[in-house]
């Protein structure tokens, strides 16, 4: 496969921003998806196979207890093991992942199913998730649904969900991913604006992934960017989540890199690793630049779900050179309450 960001050796260290990508061909009945993230040495490996996923149509179980979201303060009330040990034995909520077969989506889903989070992913392909999540079991559910469509998301996709996670988003000039009216417009407003207005007062946050220079599309670099609409469009759909009323985080991703990236016919995975770029730099008022790891955007996504400082706010994310916060939540609330000071 064809690196997407330019030519690189894959399998190989590269100084190239995809990094070090590593090609693994997958069956459709029972894939992989590896994902690498912090300070732990070896990838950790998360199989999607029947024991673990199914159609939403087969049956879904709820979960009635919940535990409480970590409140921001110098000093966590719930450290990161304890919020994992507890998501591990009682799953604390029923997540809705909007984009699950996207770069972005694929690590959100791997990252929830990990804690022992219910996952229920809406998308428009039974094919393709089946390709890539199996098709039997209780932990992930999908529902056939096209956000594009209002009709689509009727009550019986969202009964039950207490959290959202919305990773929709194309190319911001014209590709292959536009084929089916799948451009900026259709993709990044009117999909989020449907999903948005769907929602039930039953859901206690979504947390949302944008763009980095949606406040300056009328500047050098990022009108380019914005030649066919898709900051314009990334920012009406975060404005109208403003406005709804409902618990929000917004996460600016700088230019996304890494893996997994997929094939049009999802046959593959790629091994998903930020190689040495782990590190963290989160801001606020659209000030800062880069580049952003897939694997750290899902991570700050899943986090911002518990994090309670995060409610209500907008971050930029970009990654970097060093070890990060891997998936320490104490790690990750430090870095997106230092960001409230340089807005």
């Amino acid at each position: 496969m064809a690196c997407l960001l330019g030519t690189c050796s894959i399998g190989q260290p590269s100084q190239h921003p995809c990094l070090n990508l590593q090609n693994r061909i997958i069956s459709r009945a029972h894939p992989e998806l590896h994902l690498r993230l912090g300070t732990k040495p070896d990838p950790q490996s998360l199989k999607f196979g029947v024991q673990h996923v199914s159609h939403f149509g087969d049956g879904f179980c709820g979960h009635e207890s919940r535990t409480p979201s970590v409140r921001c303060a110098a000093e966590p009330a719930v450290s990161s093991t304890t919020a994992n040990a507890g998501a591990q034995s009682t799953p604390a909520k029923t997540v809705l992942v909007a984009g699950a077969t996207g770069g972005v989506g694929q690590l959100v889903v791997a990252s929830l199913l990990e804690q022992g989070v219910q996952v229920r992913a809406v998308l428009r392909s039974a094919e393709k998730a089946k390709a890539l999540f199996g098709e039997s079991g209780e932990q992930f559910q999908f529902q056939i649904v096209d956000c594009r469509q209002r009709e689509s998301l009727d009550k019986s996709v969202l009964e039950g969900v207490t959290h959202v996670i919305c990773c929709t988003g194309t190319t911001a000039f014209p590709s292959k991913r536009w084929d089916g009216n799948n451009g900026p417009e259709q993709t990044d407003w009117i999909a989020v604006r449907n999903l948005i207005d769907a929602l039930p007062p039953t859901v206690e946050k979504i947390v949302l992934v944008s763009s980095i220079g949606v406040t300056k599309s009328d500047q050098l670099p990022w009108n380019i960017m914005n030649l066919f609409g898709v900051l314009k469009y990334k920012k009406m759909g975060e404005d109208h989540l403003r406005k709804s009323g409902k618990k929000f985080t917004i996460i600016r991703p700088g230019r996304l890199t890494d893996g997994p990236y997929t094939s049009y016919d999802l046959n593959t995975l790629l091994k998903a690793t930020a190689g040495t770029r782990r590190d963290v730099i989160i801001g606020q008022g659209d000030k800062l630049i880069g580049e952003a790891s897939r694997i750290i955007v899902a991570e700050a996504c899943v986090k911002a779900l518990d994090l309670e400082c995060t409610d209500g706010q907008t971050y930029e994310i970009s990654s970097v050179e060093g070890e990060g916060p891997g998936k320490d939540l104490s790690k990750w609330e430090k870095l997106f309450l230092a960001a409230h000071s340089t807005a």
